[in-house]
Parts: C-alpha cells; structure tokens; sequence
C-alpha cells in the first residue's frame, strides 16, 4: 500500500463530497461525537477511511519529476 500526500486541493473536494455524502443520510464509517457533516468527514480522512480515490494525470507526474 503506498502513502498518498493530497495536495490542499485534493484534500478540500474529498471532505467536501464526503460531507455532502454525510448529509444526504450516507453511512458515517467511524465512531464520533461530532455532529456536522464537515466534522465528520474531516475525522474520516484523518483515519483514511474514505472510500474515495484521486485520479492524476501523468503530465502532473511529469511536473513533480522536473522540479
């Protein structure tokens, strides 16, 4: 299993489509005392939980090798 660093981008769309997941009666994965979407899905991602993947394109691949 390889460790995936998100960028703050990446990491705003997960907890945001997770959150809106949460609010429209999708299953909570872990056990917590928070009550707003946003809490909840901020707390799965910590855990790395979600079940949500992040496609890149091989020209940013590119750009990472470059720099």
């Amino acid at each position: 299993m390889t460790i995936t660093k998100f960028t703050r981008y990446e990491r705003a769309r997960i907890i945001g489509a997770r959150a809106l997941q949460i609010s429209m009666g999708a299953p909570v994965l872990i056990e917590v005392d928070k009550k707003e979407p946003i809490d909840i899905a901020y707390a799965e991602l910590e855990k790395g939980v979600i079940p949500i993947t992040v496609k890149r394109t091989a020209l940013e691949k590119q750009r990472k090798s470059a720099a």
